[in-house]
């Protein structure tokens, strides 16, 4: 007998997680973690690695799940936080002197950590550490070796120095450094220097291996500022992902949680025809909405509403599941993502509003500005445009308002419709041959708009946000929107 699920917020948490990885349990985390391809080259064994990628793509369950398995391997990762280094690199001096700090205040934080991991930690090692020029890994290495056997030390920590012994290795996981990011000059420079500063750190030390997360939008703007970033370019991962990889993670949360197996290698071969039942434990299997949303299979109506970050994955299947409890229902069903779609699509905006609004303060302006004009909501779909038509309506919207990015450049057109592709407001668009339409987005093709030549895509506004921005007739988007393919 198939077990009926009481939506509760507890349950809601277990079965599709938390918004944000500081808040789940590691152990639930891993049981339905999907590592994919992004996983394994991030921790690679090599000097650099940067994840770059949109808020919401799970950079930070990426970094908490490879910790837990390097600290399981014998390994030693050290994670800093943004708290570590609040005062470092924001000196008004020269460059030089900005990648300099860095590397000083870096030292110091990692040895320290490193020997509070073992229980170490002294006055003593504090000064040495602040001596400018140390070689950490050797320094730290010299340093467990010789008191390592005088200590009175716990089990762990005894063992996790050995094991640093053999290795000689230490893994930096530095993650959510965009906190309070502005997009200002400063900002960029800060980030540069930071960049700069563990490209030499790793190069003086072999064995120090440096993780670093950055959001898009901030590796992109400190990439096309600082010509010397090409250097770091190589080091790279950019997260993406399909809507097939979405929904095995989905499938993979419903599995575990229900104790079963979940093999990612077989659920990525399968098709997605096939993958859809796995979701009556949970949904009903088919959409029955209006116009091109009747009928629909399920996992086509969450595909085509979330912008390929599972952040959105998790806000809008719990959203749904809450009013499933709410009429004490045991499948999420057709009425209940009816009532939340105005509520996530709000989200959605306000979420992008925030998310870059350091970089763009006019940002709420252009976005609502892309709401359907009384012409538009009478065409096929209000929300498609032809490159000059977008452009045209950007212009209009232009003329009512001054936008400024945050480092002081004024915004043409063209850098208005960039911007909007770049934030997934946008996404290219393209009908194929055999009727299905390939949605693109900026992580995908980032060159896409950079001239805005025309390489046969349309722009269309991502079906996220519709609702946000039609509230007056939420039933039209039922009729004029077409879901993603399989």
């Amino acid at each position: 007998m198939k077990k009926k699920i009481e939506f509760n917020d507890e349950t809601i948490q277990k079965l599709f997680g938390f918004e944000d990885a500081e808040s789940e349990p590691i152990k639930r985390l891993r049981e339905y973690y999907f590592k994919k391809d992004t996983y394994s080259r991030v921790v690679s064994d090599l000097p650099i690695r940067i994840l770059v990628g949109h808020k919401g793509t799970g950079k930070s369950a990426l970094f908490k799940v490879a910790i837990a398995e390097e600290k399981e391997n014998g390994n030693l990762p050290i994670l800093i936080k943004p708290d570590d280094i609040a005062e470092l690199g924001k000196t008004d001096e020269n460059f030089l002197l900005r990648i300099r700090q860095w590397k000083y205040g870096l030292t110091k934080i990692i040895g320290a950590k490193v020997f509070n991991e073992f229980g170490l930690y002294n006055d003593s090692l504090a000064g040495k550490l602040s001596q400018f020029g140390v070689k950490l890994v050797s320094f730290v290495s010299d340093s467990v070796k010789a008191v390592k056997d005088t200590v009175d030390l716990q089990p762990t920590q005894k063992k996790a120095a050995e094991n640093f012994l053999k290795s000689k290795k230490i893994i930096v996981y530095l993650d959510d450094l965009d906190r309070g990011w502005q997009g200002k000059t400063d900002d960029i420079n800060r980030i540069s220097a930071l960049l700069n500063a563990i490209r030499d750190m790793a190069n003086e030390n072999p064995g120090l291996l440096f993780k670093v997360s950055l959001r898009s939008d901030v590796y992109y703007l400190v990439r096309t500022s600082d010509e010397s970033t090409d250097k770091i370019e190589g080091a790279v991962v950019w997260y993406k992902w399909s809507n097939h990889e979405i929904l095995v993670l989905l499938i993979k949360r419903i599995l575990t949680f229900f104790g079963e197996e979940a093999d990612e290698e077989i659920l990525m071969r399968t098709p997605q025809k096939h993958l859809s039942h796995h979701l009556g434990k949970v949904f009903e299997p088919k959409f029955y909405g209006k116009g091109k949303w009747e009928e629909v299979p399920i996992h086509r109506i969450l595909m085509s509403l979330t912008r390929k970050r599972p952040r959105d994955l998790v806000k809008l299947c719990s959203l749904a599941a809450q009013q499933a409890y709410a009429g004490n229902s045991s499948l999420i069903r057709t009425q209940h993502f009816q009532s939340i779609f105005e509520e996530y699509s709000q989200g959605r905006i306000q979420d992008t509003i925030n998310e870059f609004k350091s970089e763009l303060p006019q940002i709420e302006k252009l976005v609502f500005g892309m709401k359907p004009s009384r012409k538009e909501k009478f065409a096929a779909d209000g929300y498609i445009y032809k490159t000059p038509e977008l452009q045209s309506k950007i212009s209009n919207i232009k003329q009512q308002n001054n936008f400024t990015f945050g480092n002081g450049r004024p915004a043409s057109a063209k850098d208005l419709a960039q911007f909007l592709f770049k934030i997934n407001f946008l996404t290219a668009r393209k009908i194929s041959a055999d009727g299905t339409i390939q949605r693109k987005y900026f992580e995908e093709n980032r060159y896409l708009s950079n001239t805005f030549v025309d390489f046969g895509y349309d722009w269309e506004v991502h079906p996220a946000f519709r609702w946000a921005l039609q509230p007056d007739n939420l039933d039209d988007i039922f009729y004029s929107l077409s879901l993603s393919s399989d």
